[in-house]
């Protein structure tokens, strides 16, 4: 069996809201992801999560390519 070892993810101190941090942390662990995989994901409904993302990408720690969003390179 092969150990994976996790590569430590520092939490942006501006993410205060306990939903915006779920929604980082899924989009660390998943890459990239639609407005639907997250709905599914994360059990929330697309009306607040169009609000988190929003907020996310205006503080430069997510991107969106067509429909999907991905945690910025820089992080």
């Amino acid at each position: 069996m092969i150990a994976e070892t996790a590569r430590p993810l520092s939490m942006p101190a501006e993410l205060r809201s306990p939903r915006a941090k779920l929604v980082y942390l899924f989009l660390s662990m998943n890459g990239t992801a639609t407005i639907s995989e997250l709905q599914d994901g994360l059990d929330m409904k697309k009306i607040a999560l169009y609000s988190i993302l929003k907020t996310l990408e205006k503080r430069d720690l997510i991107s969106k390519d067509g429909d999907s969003y991905s945690l910025l390179a820089s992080r």
